[in-house]
């Protein structure tokens, strides 16, 4: 996985949840996404399945599989370089 890949997660996360006022060196690359890290929520999730389908051809096929995908940024460049289309 590359440092340009979680650069790119952490630009997506912040787009597609319109996070104002922060950038991408803010967000933590091994910090929890949910919780006491970023502080996200379900529906934050829902909108970051989508926005990762769209923007890298990779689907989060159930909830299992998600909780562990968007468990950190680097979780998610994880799943992204194994299963991107």
């Amino acid at each position: 996985m590359s440092d340009e890949l979680i650069l790119k997660v952490k630009q997506m996360i912040i787009d597609s949840l319109r996070i104002e006022g922060m950038s991408s060196s803010e967000i933590e690359t091994d910090a929890p996404l949910f919780g006491e890290g970023l502080g996200l929520d379900s529906i934050d999730a829902l909108q970051l399945v989508v926005a990762m389908e769209k923007e890298f051809g990779v689907v989060v096929p159930d909830a299992a599989t998600g909780s562990k995908v968007f468990a950190s940024v680097r979780s998610m460049a994880d799943y992204i370089a194994e299963n991107k289309k």
